[in-house]
């Protein structure tokens, strides 16, 4: 078999011989082989698809030396409520002067963010984009009165003026929510932005778009956990129906999606009438595993700090037919994260090497239905929550083309980044930060639980430069494969870059898990404030 291009990721001997790249990708493809199967119907959370994948994990955690990281073996099962809106028995409808006028789907949709009322009906207020950034003295709440009525607000960041990861943080839907229910809104009603990044429509699909058809929300059944509570009334108003939630109010709906493209501050104003809702939901209970492997470390003063290697286990199952095929496979988003995880994992076990601070290896559920395993872990850790140093989260790292630089979300926060970077170095492969930070990822997958609770972490994705063949790879990807069925075992991928990006994250890994002094928050981050 053919060699790859040697080098060297460490001083250890985990990493002195020369590596076969091209064998090595294959064994990582082989886990995708299984998790991205039709017989697994999309890994959706809590399907008997998710439970084969979460037990071949659990099995693969046993058979590479992993010990069960809690009281329950390889295993951290969470409950879930759904919620599904029984779409013929809901309705919508605006109210003025005594009259409604209903709202077809086409106009406006319920949908189960939150804990929808079985009725409701109150006054709107258009808030901007509903954002207080105190760091940026952005505050479009100012001397507004919420209190009982709904939110309605352009789904965007607009111009503050601060970093990425500030914008990110506060136009989360979590931060939006908090700040807006501090306010006294009792429910929310977006517009979709037309902006993106440099002023394009973005590139990266949000979160549950596709061909997807509408399912079930998830929340976590724990009280404690339900981030949204509070919130009444949750609308996602179509561009078409936009003037008929303005009428009477001198606003338009092209007036406002002209500004927030311009990327401009928005008029804040009350809307005529009142909406009226009426959400019938069917309830259920659901119950999904993480799955948990450690790895001890064999320092005496170090082995009871943790570092974690995080990926999302689920998918989300099977849909509306694209091209005849209805199971959303989720191969790059995100057997291949899992399958990294397992491969790292196999090497450190086969090579007997042995890391001072212990290592966690967490395949997290709910991802899809909103980092929901990861925030269950983080809040109910199986180990000492204060001794958990890092996380290194896999997540859709597209290794679509050769490895010629890793893009490394969360470079510029904590000394993880550095590290990252001599990593990479040693492998000859340059490093980039986020190109596009307006796009939220650094918020949108599950590293963000553990940067919530004062976590150093970083996540990882193939890099490009801007105007290259890798970017129109990258853009097509997107355009073409995230979130449908052909996000499955028939596409190209580059197995052997794909291995040479898993040795370089098991040198990251080497570095932090041996290093005397854990990661911290460089002075100047935004995430510092969540340090305990």
């Amino acid at each position: 078999m053919k060699k790859c291009t040697l080098f060297f990721l460490g001083a250890i001997s985990l990493f002195a011989a020369a590596l076969d790249f091209e064998a090595e990708g294959k064994l990582w493809w082989a886990h995708i082989q299984f998790l991205a199967d039709d017989r697994l119907a999309g890994r959706n959370t809590g399907s008997e698809g998710y439970k084969k994948a979460a037990e071949y994990v659990a099995a693969a955690f046993a058979r590479f030396g992993l010990k069960p990281a809690g009281t329950l073996g390889y295993s951290q099962p969470v409950q879930f409520e759904t919620r599904q809106l029984v779409e013929e028995e809901s309705r919508l409808a605006l109210v003025r002067e005594g009259i409604a006028e209903t709202l077809a789907r086409e106009d406006a949709s319920l949908n189960t963010r939150g804990d929808p009322a079985p009725a409701l009906e109150a006054p709107m207020v258009f808030v901007g984009y509903g954002l207080a950034v105190p760091e940026a003295h952005f505050d479009e709440l100012a001397g507004m009165n919420l209190r009982g009525k709904i939110a309605v607000y352009v789904n965007g960041a607009g111009p503050v003026e601060t970093t990425g990861n500030i914008k990110s943080h506060y136009s989360s839907a979590v931060e939006r929510w908090n700040t807006l229910k501090k306010a006294g809104a009792v429910g929310v009603a977006t517009i979709q932005s037309p902006r993106g990044v440099n002023g394009q429509p973005p590139q990266t699909p949000p979160v549950g778009s596709g061909a997807i058809p509408p399912q079930p929300s998830f929340a976590l059944a724990d009280p404690n956990l339900q981030e949204l509570a509070g919130m009444a009334l949750s609308v996602t108003i179509a561009k078409q129906g936009i003037d008929k939630f303005f009428e009477g109010t001198g606003h338009s709906a092209e007036e406002i999606l002209k500004a927030a493209a311009a990327n401009e501050t928005l008029p804040k104003f009350p809307l005529n009438g009142t909406l009226r809702s009426r959400a019938a939901i069917k309830r259920d209970r659901v119950e999904a595993s993480n799955a948990i492997g450690m790895l001890p470390g064999s320092d005496a003063r170090l082995k009871d700090e943790y570092v974690i290697v995080s990926a999302h286990l689920d998918h989300v199952g099977v849909g509306r037919p694209v091209n005849g095929d209805s199971i959303y496979n989720g191969a790059m988003d995100n057997a291949s994260g899992v399958a990294s995880m397992l491969e790292i994992a196999r090497i450190l076990r086969e090579s007997g090497v042995k890391l001072k601070r212990s290592v966690i290896f967490l395949a997290v559920t709910a991802e899809e239905k909103g980092l929901l395993g990861s925030l269950y872990f983080a809040a109910h850790p199986t180990v000492p929550a204060k001794q958990i140093v890092a996380d290194l989260n896999l997540d859709m790292f597209l290794p679509l083309h050769e490895l010629k630089a890793i893009e490394v979300q969360g470079l510029g926060e904590s000394t993880l980044g550095d590290t990252a970077r001599a990593a990479a170095k040693d492998a000859g492969v340059t490093v980039q930060a986020d190109k596009e930070p307006e796009q939220n990822r650094f918020i949108r997958s599950d590293q963000y639980s553990f940067i919530r609770h004062g976590v150093p972490a970083l996540a990882f994705k193939f890099g490009y430069e801007s105007g290259s063949p890798e970017e129109k790879i990258h853009k097509d990807w997107l355009k073409d494969r995230y979130h449908k069925p052909s996000d499955d075992l028939n596409q190209p991928v580059n197995q052997a870059a794909a291995a040479r990006f898993d040795r370089i994250i098991l040198s990251l890994l080497e570095r932090v898990a041996n290093d005397a002094e854990r990661p911290r928050w460089n002075s100047d981050s935004f995430f510092k404030r969540f340090a305990k």
